[in-house]
């Protein structure tokens, strides 16, 4: 089952800081610019915490991790971050316009603590693969600090709309009214993101009961979750408390009492949104592959080939691949552009070990056959040499290859929602950074301590 929990979560003093300046994007997200830029904007922004300057002269007792736990203790002391009076699970939703269009739309969803379980038990279940160096930066941070600053993005299935129906409502096309936002912020992308605090021990169960049925897919944060996992068994040997089972009887919380826990460190800050609800977005994650030696575009093509049916394109415009049916991608190269539709029998021996979910994938296509298998880029390579970069923005990755920084990109479809479901329930993964959902999570509008003493 899926055990939520609610939590009196540390908030911003709005009275003491203006919320757009101490709120970030995630922290995988943070340009050096980006970085920059928030450490200017206020001297409480958040990336203080999960973001910090590394120094020359950091050691084993002064480093970008006990900078951050003492700037996080700092700021309760002075009251800056006030631990909320109750518990509490927070309505969220975020309105916004979708990239490279004038569509409007706006995603629901609820932020809570998540209980942390193992894949193996059929609960939680990932989509892409993970970067090992990221999981071991993440541990080093919930260890000095003992708090959760950033929201896992948690999906789930209810065509009921169960939950949105207890914390938005159903009257009006936005279910709000006659029921204004404890909290509204724009962020730097024009993205309208609003909090709704919920305390009613009543409205908390039935939203604890809704989910307990639920299967959870994680749509950000991988690194984050299995992190928070092995955190979790760590210190359920050293408290000799089990992970499994909450406090008290989760499944009979009545007469105003609510589910907690089995120790802090069992679950962690989530927010839920219904895969059914309008709302959600995933954009493409492009590729660029840089540092090959001896390249040559004109030598990719012909090897290519073999596997693809290719048409020379006048310009990497994306637009093309909207109107193709099936896996198909752009090669962008400083010699010309490409449309790249593979050839399924060429293809089929290079993925005859992958499910059939899979073999139908550009981005499983473009990792096995072109990275892999004509470039020489297996997944531990490329963890390795760190030759291939992602990016939102195709202009960006053909500007990279224009520029002569890059040897070549490829730009690529989003994956779709269903294709991401079929991967993830049946227990596969996709390659790292195979989906980018839109709009992320701010971070700052909560945070989960691990520790209640203001010391």
């Amino acid at each position: 089952m899926a055990r939520i929990y609610p939590f009196r979560a540390l908030r911003y003093d709005i009275s003491r800081v203006k919320m757009e300046d101490v709120v970030t994007q995630p922290y995988d997200k943070i340009t050096p610019a980006m970085q920059e830029r928030y450490y200017q904007s206020s001297p409480y922004n958040l990336v203080r915490v999960i973001l910090g300057r590394h120094l020359a002269a950091d050691d084993e007792q002064e480093n970008v991790y006990t900078r951050a736990a003492d700037t996080l203790k700092m700021w309760r002391r002075e009251g800056i971050l006030a631990e909320e009076a109750e518990p509490a699970l927070y309505g969220y939703s975020q309105t916004y316009t979708v990239p490279h269009s004038e569509e409007v739309r706006e995603r629901r969803g609820f932020i809570a603590l998540g209980h942390l379980y193992d894949y193996a038990d059929k609960v939680v279940y990932r989509h892409e693969q993970t970067f090992p160096r990221h999981k071991s930066d993440r541990m080093s941070l919930f260890k000095a600090t003992r708090a959760y600053c950033e929201q896992v993005y948690m999906l789930y299935s209810d065509p009921a709309f169960t939950a949105e129906k207890l914390i938005f409502g159903v009257k009006g096309p936005n279910g709000f009214d006659d029921n204004p936002a404890d909290l509204a912020i724009t962020d730097e992308y024009g993205v309208v993101h609003k909090v709704w605090k919920l305390t009613d021990p009543g409205l908390i169960n039935l939203i604890v009961t809704a989910m307990a049925d639920k299967k959870l897919i994680i749509a950000d944060g991988h690194h984050r979750y299995e992190t928070s996992v092995a955190y979790a068994k760590e210190r359920s040997a050293q408290l000799s408390l089990p992970l499994d089972q909450p406090r008290g009887e989760y499944d009979k919380v009545s007469n105003g009492s609510l589910p907690e826990p089995p120790f802090p460190e069992a679950a962690m800050m989530m927010t839920f949104v219904n895969m059914e609800a309008p709302g959600i977005t995933i954009l493409p994650t492009h590729r660029v592959v840089h540092g090959l030696e001896r390249f040559s575009s004109p030598d990719f093509i012909v090897k290519a080939s073999a596997y693809f049916d290719i048409r020379e394109l006048d310009s990497p415009d994306v637009s093309v691949l909207d109107e193709t049916t099936g896996a198909a991608f752009i090669a962008a190269t400083g010699d010309g552009n490409y449309l790249l539709t593979a050839k399924p029998e060429a293809i089929g021996e290079l993925l005859k070990d992958l499910p059939a979910r899979q073999r139908q994938l550009d981005i499983v296509q473009l990792h096995r056959v072109i990275l892999d298998q004509l470039l020489g880029l297996d997944p531990e390579t490329i963890t390795r040499l760190g030759s291939v970069q992602y990016l939102r923005e195709a202009e960006e990755a053909v500007q990279m290859v224009a520029d002569g920084e890059a040897n070549i990109a490829f730009l690529l479809k989003p994956i779709t929602l269903e294709q991401l479901r079929d991967v993830s329930l049946a227990g596969d993964v996709m390659p790292q950074k195979s989906t980018d959902f839109y709009p992320k999570l701010l971070s700052g509008l909560a945070i989960y301590a691990l520790d209640q003493a203001r010391s």
